[in-house]
């Protein structure tokens, strides 16, 4: 027996290959179901209205829940007479005309998957099998993964999983990251994974101000499943079957004995296995980070908003969403902090209460490990604890410094020189003095 949802679905296809008329709609909606239902004119109605202009830029399923929730159409599954598909439309949904705003990136175009694969070096049976994600099987040889698995501890306690694409398919996602995902900018409160921003950036927005709230997403990139991929790249303007295939190519489904290997221990998250079964933005792969700022423009759009409306400011690092303002924020926060935790959740995020800060002017305020209070600053303990390696390692032999095993010792403290340089370049100067005069030409006090 026919669901409402099949229904609804068959009726979605055959109006989108169709003119946008009212008389047209309900003509086709009629031969989908073999009949003139009562409720098939106000049901049009309503879809021409709602719709209007955009109504080609629907999905199926868009329409399809426009359709479901019509008052008519519901009732009509009450009675013992239901709608039943007489007649399904094989014609493809006719393309909208692309806006301005897209036409403006010159994404590349593919009009069905030969032409994806052909872009891609590919085979249509190799793009087929790189994109297939539903290979996955608990019991699978690894030889048939398209990924290596490796648990990493988190700092604040749990686990996260490492997935990393094998190098063949993080060949194809390095193409779809050039040549598509880099050509669409992120909401400009996103500032990690884009060039010219970083955790600086980020900080320096927050400098200042009377309070600084930190919140926390949790299971950022997991979250995100392989159905908001395939409504992304639908965005975009690709056909819906190219667009489901480059989600799939950005998605995977961990093994179930992956998952279990962690989250089958005692306090490990339920939820954090589930999400890991089902498709969804691996964090390891080159495309998922740009996915996962893309994926959250609405959230920023709706969270940037929300702070103007109390003079704030907001940015987002990653998961990390930082707000700041003055006496009229910081009276605001005990209404504002849910308001926040309402917008993620309906937009498929949540926020991680343990980890919500709120700091004061009167208590050290931190964004992204950077003080802000007055200006960004180093950590005092981070600079301290510098400091007092780059002596030793002059008093005497480096080696001795390197507690933590750095295969290159001298490369680790460079690094850590650079970043603390980036921050406060006049504090740095001193400790880049006491790197240069520590001499590393003993090969030993490299390891």
């Amino acid at each position: 027996m026919d669901t409402p949802k099949q229904v609804a679905l068959a009726i979605a296809d055959a109006l989108l290959a169709g003119e946008l008329s009212h008389i047209s709609l309900m003509k086709n909606m009629s031969w989908v179901l073999g009949k003139k239902w009562p409720w098939i004119p106000s049901l049009c109605q309503k879809i021409y209205r709602h719709a209007g202009p955009h109504f080609y830029h629907y999905s199926r399923h868009e329409m399809a829940a426009l359709i479901q929730d019509d008052h008519g159409y519901d009732d009509a599954w009450r009675g013992q007479d239901k709608p039943k598909i007489k007649q399904y439309c094989l014609q493809p949904a006719i393309a909208p005309e692309k806006p301005a705003w897209l036409q403006a990136l010159a994404l590349p175009e593919f009009n069905n998957s030969a032409d994806l694969a052909r872009h891609l070096n590919l085979t249509v049976s190799e793009l087929a099998w790189f994109a297939d994600q539903w290979r996955q099987d608990p019991h699978a040889a690894p030889q048939l993964e398209h990924y290596h698995y490796c648990w990493l501890e988190k700092a604040s306690g749990g686990w996260r999983l490492l997935e990393i694409p094998k190098s063949r398919l993080r060949n194809i996602q390095g193409k779809i990251l050039q040549q598509i995902l880099n050509r669409v900018p992120p909401h400009t409160a996103a500032q990690a994974f884009q060039h010219g921003r970083s955790s600086l950036s980020h900080a320096a927005q927050h400098t200042g101000k009377r309070v600084v709230v930190r919140l926390d997403l949790k299971d950022f990139f997991t979250s995100i499943p392989g159905s908001r991929l395939h409504a992304l790249f639908a965005k975009l303007g690709y056909p819906e079957k190219v667009a489901g295939t480059l989600a799939r190519l950005c998605s995977n489904r961990a093994p179930t004995a992956i998952v279990k290997d962690k989250t089958s221990k005692p306090l490990a998250s339920v939820s954090a296995g589930h999400l890991l079964r089902s498709p969804h933005l691996p964090q390891g792969a080159p495309t998922s980070p740009a996915l996962a700022n893309l994926c959250a423009y609405r959230l920023d759009m709706r969270l940037q908003a929300l702070a103007g409306n109390m003079r704030a400011s907001y940015s987002r690092y990653a998961d990390d969403l930082t707000f700041s303002g003055d006496e009229q924020f910081e009276q605001s926060l005990q209404r504002f902090i849910p308001q926040v935790a309402a917008i993620a959740i309906e937009e498929g995020f949540v926020l991680n209460y343990k980890k919500t800060r709120v700091m004061r002017a009167a208590t050290r305020q931190q964004v992204t490990g950077i003080i802000v209070n007055s200006h960004c600053n180093i950590k005092r303990a981070d600079y301290d604890t510098l400091k007092a390696i780059l002596t030793n390692c002059l008093r005497s032999n480096p080696a001795s410094q390197n507690r933590a095993g750095h295969a290159d010792f001298r490369a680790h403290l460079a690094g850590k020189l650079a970043y603390m340089r980036m921050i406060n370049p006049a504090r740095t100067a001193k400790l880049q003095a006491l790197f240069e005069q520590i001499n590393w030409s003993d090969s030993a006090t490299m390891a």
